[in-house]
Formats: structure tokens, sequence, C-alpha cells
């Protein structure tokens, strides 16, 4: 499939589509008209990384972790991880939790807000 077809389907850009594959997360072939064509499993794996950059994780972790998340095993293997790769994934990891930690607090500040807002309101509604 062609850029605009594959950006399309995956909710992306071409632009993106393009960064993504100048970054080494995903590959095309070129046809003979120099065009770039993409494989259906492309698609898949563009929507990967799209989740795992709205997740908050850097292209630098995802292409670490994108060869585990094509054949995933149990134990999950991958030759050619490197210390810094698994050290640099414990970053994200930690990371993460700490923005899920600072979103929970905030959903919970919101809904006691909106619990507050709701009572004020029914008994004013009473009175």
């Amino acid at each position: 499939m062609r850029i605009g077809e594959l950006a399309a389907q995956a909710g992306a850009s071409p632009r993106q589509v393009r960064f993504y594959e100048a970054k080494g997360l995903i590959t095309s072939t070129r046809g003979p008209n120099n065009y770039r064509d993409y494989s259906e499993a492309t698609l898949g794996r563009v929507r990967q990384i799209r989740e795992l950059l709205n997740a908050g994780l850097s292209t630098h972790a995802i292409r670490g972790i994108l060869p585990c998340l094509e054949s995933p095993r149990d134990p999950i293997v991958f030759e050619g991880v490197t210390s810094e790769t698994v050290a640099a994934l414990e970053r994200e990891r930690d990371r993460l939790t700490e923005r899920i930690d600072i979103l929970a607090r905030n959903r919970d500040a919101i809904a006691d807000y909106l619990t507050e807002l709701r009572g004020r309101a029914n008994r004013s509604a009473v009175n």
C-alpha cells in the first residue's frame, strides 16, 4: 500500500510515516516508479508505534522494544538487547509510572470536585 493509504488507515499523516521510517521503526520497499510501498503488517506496526508514542515513550525506547512486540515469547528473548536498552526501558517505565500516578491524582481531584459541585447543585435545587 502507498504512504497516503497507510497513513489514513493508521490515523497518521504521511509526514509521520516518513518520520517513523527515518527513525528505523518501519520499512518500505520502492516500486519501479520509486514510490514507497508498505506491507499490510506495517499498518499494525504504525498503530503500535502511535499507541506507544501516545503513552509517552520515545522513538528510541520504541525502537528497542518493537522486536519483542513482533513475536512475543515466554520468556521474551531478543538477541542484541544491550544493558543500555534495558536501562533506557527501565527509565521509561519509571517515568510512565510517575506520569500515571500524577494523572490518577488529577483524575481523583476532578472527581471529588465534580461530586462537590453536584452536591451543591442538588442542595440549591432543594432550597
